[in-house]
């Protein structure tokens, strides 16, 4: 299988992963404070995996699917899955591996140019 067809997969799989999680978070939080920083967490985790989720599509068209995917998938994992770690379980204890998450992301978009 080619490294371009494995990024179209994970693009799949994170997109309706992505949708899960939106409907998880639009139910799970319905009854707190709109204010409640959780759910703040929760909606921002969910918009930038949407994102990268579709940036994934097109890493699996760039140059160099493999380095652009990976990077994607690293950042989206540490940047969204500590910010959803945190807003389901309260525990900020992995709050220091988003910056390295969103620098990965930011590397995944610059690795579309190769």
């Amino acid at each position: 299988m080619t490294a371009s067809a494995v990024v179209r997969r994970l693009a799949a799989l994170s997109g309706a992963s992505a949708v899960a999680a939106g409907a998880y978070g639009a139910h799970g939080f319905k009854n707190s404070d709109p204010d409640d920083y959780q759910r703040v967490l929760f909606e921002t985790a969910n918009k930038y995996h949407f994102y990268h989720s579709l940036a994934l599509l097109g890493a699996a068209h760039s140059g160099k699917p493999a380095v652009a995917g990976t990077l994607l998938v690293a950042g989206m994992g540490l940047f969204c899955g500590s910010l959803y770690h945190q807003a389901l379980t309260g525990d900020p204890g992995l709050r220091k591996v988003a910056p390295m998450g969103g620098v990965a992301m930011i590397a995944g978009w610059l690795a579309m140019i190769l």
